[in-house]
């Protein structure tokens, strides 16, 4: 008996360690394939993303093998399967792509079966990787394709065979390797690596080291150190859930000791988490995809989410602020805080490679795939200045096991989406759905914006943000187009809804992350969250009526756009929170929200009606403020 315990135990172990071999070869793999297509000979459109879908797959399968038990998480024989076929479908386009070229689209019986097995494959994976919600949708959009004669009215259609379904996901550019892939097998993959490899070899700490430098002696210090922090690392590494529990696991139990209420200081690290897929410059993929879906260069994205993004944390910092004031909170003693300029001195090669991006992207105006591959070169020589960080064998390898882990969800949440919009686009459903936003509008712009906004944020709640973005972009978009919105503003408008789902209850991510950290009640977190962060249920409605707001317009026109709005986040906080430099009265609050809302609405004469009430809410808060601080000195003097 205690033979065949030991042999079984030796077998474990021993598929483990191919396992991780094989999955370390495949990331390595992965890895060397994106940076010569990056920086030597890029494949045309269908095989990059065919081999990069087929090296994600078999990753999908040896990571998330089907059976695991405990701790001890081991590939079975039906994982050996499913990898191999995987290898095989993935092979099939790559050797017989000329064949299939020159039939034209008419497609073989050997072409359907691929096609097919590659279907169920990517749903299978999605399922292991993601959870059901996206396979669920994309069945549904599948089961559409043959339903639609028995569907009655606008949505109804002729109905499609099996073989038409697969020829059009599988064998055009289309389906699964449309735009979405694309951008994921073309450039996605570098910067998840660049940033990858840049906490591995420090950036988080540094970035970490370096709020607590600027913001930690402040009044409710640890707060605004959270904010910052996870601005930067949220624009770094684009996912929310990962930010909070990378930085949340420092700050959270810091702003508790500080004062803070465990779900006030769970609320803030999920807040200022999930906006750093707002945060210029990396932002999250879907920002790229956007690009891609309008034709325009990444940049464009960048400068037009700068004020967004700007109003969100700003929102987000005045909130913490009247909250640690109201509480009588101060800063972090100044000896327990580092340095700025020692931390900068430490770390400053850190933002080097940062700023080689932002160069070849906004002066050189470069490609993303060609300011990413530039940025990882200037990585890999400034990780030279410190021998603590120089990239080796080791770490280059745990890297890019970080990278094709991290990349799996944005990879086939593009997949899986690319069926959704193969289906849309053979059946003509967008076109359908936009029909119906509108004429469920009735034409009028902000019901339509509604509308919209609640289906990005039913999305949002149970897919990953890209996943949430393409759906609902491909088919709610095109309607807010159609009513006047800027196609830009209106991709915008989807996608910021699609990230803040994640600190929106009943399924908020970002929150119940931070919940495992505050020791609080998730649901109680994601509603303070949402008060937190409520200008991000109000900005992208105020950006889509009103384009300077993504740096659409002159230059004069903007500035006042961006003031007015600045303006009224700060009243909004202050509103929110019940506290400016006093206790507010109920009646300021009224004032200090409706000013609020008056001077973010576009439009002269609303600026100035709610700058007035703004004013008059402060001038009253103010001098009471003062009365009470004057009735206080005496005391303490005497």
């Amino acid at each position: 008996m205690t033979n065949d315990i030991g042999g079984k135990a030796n077998d474990a172990s021993r598929n483990k360690k191919l396992t991780s071999a094989l999955i370390v070869i495949t990331a390595l793999a992965l890895t060397f394939f994106h940076l010569y297509t990056a920086g030597v000979s890029m494949f045309g459109a269908w095989i990059q993303r065919d081999i990069h879908l087929t090296l994600i797959l078999v990753i999908v399968f040896l990571l998330f093998p089907m059976r695991r038990r405990g701790d001890m998480e081991k590939a079975s024989i039906i994982d050996y399967c499913l990898v191999v076929l995987a290898l095989a479908s993935g092979a099939y386009i790559v050797l017989f792509y000329q064949d299939i070229v020159m039939r034209a689209g008419a497609a073989s019986t050997t072409d359907i079966v691929f096609g097919g097995i590659m279907i169920l494959l990517i749903l299978e994976a999605t399922r292991r990787a993601t959870g059901w919600v996206l396979v669920c949708i994309a069945g549904v959009f599948l089961l559409y394709n043959f339903i639609g004669p028995y569907i009655p009215g606008l949505l109804g259609h002729k109905g499609y065979s099996l073989s038409r379904l697969i020829s059009q996901l599988y064998l055009t550019t289309e389906g699964i390797f449309g735009v979405p892939l694309g951008v994921s097998a073309s450039y996605i993959f570098l910067f998840i690596f660049l940033t990858s490899m840049l906490e591995k070899l420090g950036m988080g700490q540094f970035l970490l080291r370096l709020a607590m430098a600027l913001m930690g002696r402040f009044t409710g210090g640890p707060a605004k150190v959270a904010v910052l922090a996870s601005g930067f690392m949220g624009s770094i590494n684009g996912s929310a859930v990962a930010n909070v529990v990378g930085t949340g696991t420092f700050t959270i139990p810091l702003m508790k000791s500080n004062g803070y209420k465990p779900h006030f200081a769970g609320a803030v690290e999920a807040c200022a988490s999930s906006g750093g897929q707002l945060m210029p410059p990396i932002m999250g993929a879907a920002a790229f995809i956007i690009a891609e879906f309008l034709g325009i260069p990444y940049i464009n994205v960048v400068v037009a989410a700068i004020i967004p993004a700007a109003l969100y944390y700003l929102c987000v910092l005045f909130g913490v602020h009247f909250e640690a004031s109201k509480l009588g909170l101060r800063g972090l003693p100044r000896k327990e805080l580092p340095s700025a300029r020692a931390v900068l001195k430490e770390g400053w090669y850190f933002l080097i490679p940062l700023g080689v991006l932002i160069f070849f992207l906004a002066v050189l105006q470069y490609t993303p795939i060609r300011s990413g591959f530039y940025a990882i070169i200037s990585m890999f020589l400034v990780s030279l200045v410190n021998k603590d960080s120089r990239i080796n064998i080791e770490r280059f390898k745990d890297g890019a096991v970080i990278a094709a882990h991290n990349t799996v969800t944005v990879a086939l949440a593009c997949a899986a989406a690319g069926l959704v919009i193969g289906s849309i686009n053979l059946t003509g459903a967008g076109l359908k759905i936009s029909a119906a936003i509108v004429a469920a509008s009735s034409g009028v712009l902000w019901l339509a914006l509604l509308l919209t906004a609640l289906v990005a944020l039913l999305m949002g709640m149970g897919l990953p943000t890209t996943a949430a973005y393409i759906v609902t972009g491909t088919m709610a978009a095109p309607a807010l187009v159609n009513l006047g919105v800027l196609p830009l503003g209106a991709h915008m408008f989807v996608f910021y809804f699609a990230i803040i789902s994640a600190i929106t209850p009943p399924v908020a991510l970002a929150a119940y992350a931070a919940a495992g950290i505050a020791k609080d009640d998730p649901m109680r977190i994601g509603f303070t969250s949402c008060r937190l962060g409520l200008s991000a249920f109000i900005v992208p409605f105020l950006f889509a009526m009103e384009p300077a707001l993504i740096g659409v317009g002159d230059t004069m026109h903007i500035a006042w756009s961006f003031t007015t709005a600045l303006i009224g986040v700060m009243a909004l906080a202050g509103g929110n929170i019940g506290y400016v430099v006093t206790k507010t009265y109920w009646w300021e609050r009224v004032l200090l929200i409706g000013g609020a809302l008056l001077s973010m609405h576009p439009g002269v004469y609303t600026d100035i009606a709610g700058i007035l009430m703004i004013a008059a809410a402060l001038a009253a808060n103010f001098t009471r403020g003062r009365k009470a601080n004057a009735a206080v000195l005496p005391e303490i003097n005497g």
